[in-house]
C-alpha cells in the first residue's frame, strides 16, 4: 500500500487537508492535475471572511469563524516553516452600503444570526466622519458599511506554494500532473489516474474541485458542484490607499489593489471578457474615486466551485466507507479549519467537528 490518505486534487482544499494529516504523523499523496485544470486556487480574491456567511445556516457561519480564528496560528507555523510571507492581515472587512435602507435590512439580518451564535458576532456600524477616519479615500456615494471584526485577507499564491513547500518536507508527496478518473475499492483503494499511475491508499479523499462532479459519482457521491466564473483586476503598486478589505477591492502588501469580483454563470468558459472587467473596475471606482486614473496591469477570470445552497460538502462516500467528498467556495476562508479540525472528522476521533449538516444528502429527492 502507497499511503495512509490520497488526496485527489492538489488545490488549497485538498492540500490543506493533506498538510493537516501529515502533522498527525500519516503518509499522503496528493495527486495533483495539468496545468490546463481549472484551478480556483490560482484565480480567487484571497479573502479570510466570516461576514454574510451562514444567514441561513448559523453552523456555517460558526465553521467559518472557527477558521478565521485558527488562521494566525496556521499562517505563522506555514511562513516558519517555509520562509514565506503569506501576508495575513485580519483588521476586519467592510461590507458597503450606498443606502441607509440596504444598511439597516443588512443589519437586521446580521442581529438574527448573531443571536443565533450566542452573541458572537462581532461587528459594528461606520458612517460620516467615523467611517471617512478608517478609509479617507471612500467616495460620497457610500453611505455606511459594516465593519466585522474577524475579517481579513491573505496572499493565496503563497499559502498555495508554502502548503506544497511544507508538506514534502514533512513527507508528503505531491505528484505533479495526474488527475484521477477512477476510484476502485477492494481491501483497499486504488485510484487510476489518466496517465495510466495507480496509487494504493486506506483512504481517500476527493477534493477535486469541478472535477468532482465527474469523478464523485463513481464513489457514490452526488458530487453536485458547478462552476461559477469570477474575473478579477490588479493595478500598478501604489501607495497605501485602502485600510481594510472589502468585496470590491483589497490592497495587497506589496502595494497592487486587487479589484473584483464577478459571479457569472458561464459554464466552463473561464476567458477574461471585457464587460465583465469594465463592471468590475466602475464599481471599484464607484467606492474608491481614487482608483479612476491608476493603472491595470493584469487581469484574470477563473472558475469557482459552488454547491446548490452555497454551503460546503463534507462526506463520506455510503458505498465505498472510507472514501470522503470536500469541497466549497471558501477554499481559502476555511483552509486552517481544514488543516487544524477537518483530519479529526476523517479519523472519525471523538472530538471531531460537527459538520452533519454539510452531509450532501441533503440535496437529495
Amino acid at each position: 500500500m502507497d499511503a495512509d490518505y490520497v488526496l485527489v486534487g492538489g488545490g488549497i482544499v485538498g492540500l490543506s487537508i493533506a498538510w493537516g494529516l501529515v502533522k498527525r504523523g500519516k503518509r499522503v499523496i496528493v495527486l495533483d492535475g495539468e496545468d490546463g485544470s481549472f484551478r480556483a486556487s490560482r484565480g480567487n480574491f484571497g479573502l479570510v471572511w466570516v461576514q454574510s456567511k451562514g444567514m441561513n445556516q448559523p453552523r456555517y457561519a460558526q465553521w467559518s469563524q472557527e477558521s478565521a480564528a485558527a488562521w494566525g496560528d496556521f499562517a505563522q507555523e506555514l511562513g516558519e516553516a517555509t520562509g514565506r510571507d503569506l501576508g495575513l492581515e485580519q483588521k476586519g472587512g467592510y461590507d458597503f452600503h450606498f443606502s441607509e435602507q440596504s444598511l439597516e435590512e443588512t443589519v437586521a439580518k446580521y442581529e438574527v444570526l448573531k443571536q443565533a451564535l450566542g452573541g458572537n458576532y462581532p461587528y459594528e456600524v461606520l458612517r460620516g466622519n467615523a467611517l471617512r477616519n478608517e478609509e479617507p479615500e471612500l467616495g460620497s456615494s457610500v453611505v455606511g458599511a459594516i465593519l466585522h471584526h474577524q475579517d481579513g485577507h491573505v496572499n493565496p499564491l503563497h499559502l498555495l506554494q508554502a502548503l506544497a513547500q511544507d508538506l514534502r518536507r514533512l513527507g508528503g508527496q505531491v505528484l505533479v500532473g495526474k488527475t484521477g478518473v477512477d476510484v476502485k475499492k477492494s481491501d483497499v483503494f486504488t485510484v487510476l489516474c489518466d496517465d495510466g499511475t495507480r496509487v494504493e491508499a486506506s483512504k481517500v479523499v476527493l477534493s477535486a474541485g469541478l472535477g468532482a462532479a465527474q469523478l464523485g459519482p463513481k464513489m457514490g457521491f452526488l458530487a453536485p458542484v458547478t462552476p461559477v466564473r469570477g474575473q478579477n483586476l490588479i493595478t500598478e503598486k501604489l501607495p497605501r490607499l485602502i485600510n481594510r478589505p472589502s468585496l470590491y477591492a483589497r490592497q495587497v502588501k506589496e502595494g497592487g489593489i486587487q479589484i473584483g469580483y464577478s459571479t457569472e454563470l458561464s459554464g466552463f468558459d473561464d476567458a477574461v471578457t471585457v464587460d465583465s472587467l469594465s463592471s468590475i473596475a466602475t464599481k471599484a471606482i464607484h467606492v474608491y474615486p481614487c482608483l479612476q486614473h491608476v493603472q491595470v496591469v493584469r487581469s484574470w477570470a477563473a472558475l469557482r466551485i459552488m454547491s446548490p445552497d452555497g454551503l460546503p460538502i463534507y462526506q463520506e462516500s455510503p458505498r465505498m466507507p472510507g472514501a470522503f467528498l470536500v469541497t466549497c467556495h471558501s477554499g481559502v476562508s476555511l483552509a486552517a479549519a481544514h488543516a487544524r479540525f477537518l483530519p479529526n472528522w476523517l479519523e472519525g476521533r471523538d472530538d471531531a467537528p460537527d459538520l452533519e449538516v454539510f452531509r450532501e444528502d441533503r440535496f437529495a429527492v
